[in-house]
């Protein structure tokens, strides 16, 4: 197959090329500086920038398949995504897969992921949605600083459980539902196999890193200031604080069997995770 992966050189889409790449398939990765990345077989990059949304989007007129996502950092996913889902319905591209955020559904019409999620259901497009819950990969990007300095995990997420999932598992689903038809047009939760506080995330980080390491459930203004002083738009950084306030309320603690269900693995443990991530936090 011919698949185009928009955002390529992230956590997710970094990890679903290599799959598709090791399965044989060709594959067209998207990136703002398409000049400056590693050339190998069957790996062609080409431009696309949330910034320039309607840019690049002819790729797919030769595809079979693409994997969307709107960038972190990005709170107007629907103007970043529709020139793209626009290009798809247009060229009868046959199939989609569209990663927005767990409770997207939930959300009014008018919210931009819910928005970009309603106009590829009524595009024609054979589809699937993933919705994942919080990234295990947060507490080594996101988070890491305050880790690092100071040995504490700065998030105001209360005593709140999460089923956080590893970027791996997520990309190894998109995988799956981008290469065969099995699930056709439907939408999927995400989530890890168990549901952890953030004290109990600590006690693994502490475990792996043989440094202490401690939980401290801040003030949501305190947490937003902080975004925002490592380079974070205001924007973000308050979509951050509210999907924040949706996981101390008990929102990111389910869990559900998707992963198993179309993978046939099960799902990555936190003490997986951060066995193999320790690095990051030593």
């Amino acid at each position: 197959m011919k698949v185009f992966v928009y955002g390529g050189t992230g956590l997710v889409g970094g990890h679903l090329v290599k799959e598709l790449l090791k399965s044989g398939h060709e594959v067209w990765v998207g990136s703002r500086k398409p000049e400056a990345q590693t050339k190998e077989p069957n790996l062609h990059w080409v431009f696309a920038d949330s910034k320039e949304p309607k840019k690049g989007v002819e790729v797919l007129e030769t595809m079979d398949s693409a994997f969307f996502l709107s960038p972190p950092g990005e709170t107007n996913q629907y103007e970043i995504l529709s020139p793209w889902i626009e290009k798809a319905k247009q060229v009868g591209l046959k199939k989609l897969v569209l990663m927005t955020a767990m409770g997207v559904e939930h959300a009014p019409p008018e919210a931009p992921f819910r928005k970009t999620e309603l106009l590829l259901e009524s595009s024609g497009i054979p589809y699937n949605i993933i919705r994942p819950n919080w990234f295990m990969q947060n507490f080594n990007t996101f988070w890491i600083a305050g880790i690092k300095q100071d040995g504490k995990v700065y998030f105001p997420g209360g005593n709140a459980n999460a089923s956080f999932i590893d970027a791996r598992d997520i990309a190894s689903v998109a995988f799956v539902l981008l290469t065969t038809n099995t699930y056709e047009n439907q939408a999927f939760a995400l989530t890890g196999k168990e549901s952890i506080d953030h004290v109990q995330v600590a006690k693994h980080l502490t475990s792996v890193s043989g440094k202490n390491i401690e939980y401290v459930d801040v003030d949501p203004k305190v947490f937003e200031s902080s975004l925002v002083s490592v380079g974070l738009s205001k924007d973000y950084a308050s979509f951050l604080v509210m999907i924040a306030g949706a996981l101390k309320d008990g929102f990111a603690s389910p869990i559900v069997d998707s992963v198993k269900q179309i993978t046939g693995k099960e799902p990555i443990s936190f003490q997986k995770y951060a066995e193999d991530h320790a690095n990051f936090w030593k």
